[in-house]
């Protein structure tokens, strides 16, 4: 795969400075909103792959590229995630066509071969269980936003919640898989503007950094 260094600068870029035009900013992120409440209609498997097909190309560290999906579909696996959320959540799990719990591969390392080719043993580099799960959590809570933004791109919508109790979760739905549970992501078609609540303000750039 060959990529091209100078493409941003032969674009002619829109008037507000975007290297994409204001319909793409608008649907992955201006005008897209946190969804409660869902249709009924399926969430194919083409979809969710068209998704990840996006996502798994954003950067993380070393390349670990730890987040993994659990697809939460049938019924049964539906009523026991939601048994170990949060009272409020429930009712959203339990109806919404398709959950996804993200969840961070603590053994990741072992993919490294593939991932870090240009490392020389990287599997030996993350001996330390603790620091495997440290690095697979940041890297993978960051991988949750790309799952958002492409998921937005495939053109679904996305309801993202705390796991609310990730112990649980992972010793009934993750048992043995060495992944651990980072948060609950409800996916699927709005039920109707009702689906949504007001939009609510955001920062301004001057309030949320800071130049030194």
């Amino acid at each position: 795969m060959t990529t091209r260094t100078d493409t941003l600068s032969d674009l002619d870029f829109p008037a507000d400075g975007l290297a994409v035009g204001p319909d793409v900013a608008d649907l992955l992120f201006r005008e897209a909103r946190t969804v409660n409440t869902f249709t009924d209609t399926d969430v194919s498997d083409e979809q969710v792959r068209a998704a990840y097909e996006l996502l798994r190309w954003g950067p993380t560290a070393m390349n670990t590229v730890p987040l993994r999906l659990l697809l939460v579909r049938t019924p049964e696996a539906r009523a026991r995630l939601a048994a170990h959320m949060p009272e409020g959540n429930r009712s959203r799990v339990l109806a919404a066509p398709l959950t996804i719990v993200a969840a961070a591969d603590t053994n990741f390392h072992e993919h490294l071969d593939v991932l870090a080719p240009h490392l020389e043993n990287a599997r030996a580099m993350f001996p330390d269980a603790a620091m495997r799960e440290s690095m697979a959590r940041m890297s993978a809570l960051i991988q949750v936003g790309y799952l958002i933004v492409a998921l937005r791109a495939v053109g679904l919508h996305a309801g993202p919640m705390g796991a609310g109790d990730t112990d649980a979760i992972d010793a009934d739905l993750l048992a043995g898989t060495g992944w651990k549970s980072l948060m609950v992501v409800n996916v699927g078609t709005p039920a109707g503007p009702e689906s949504v609540r007001p939009r609510a303000p955001r920062l301004e750039l001057a309030q949320a950094s800071l130049s030194v």
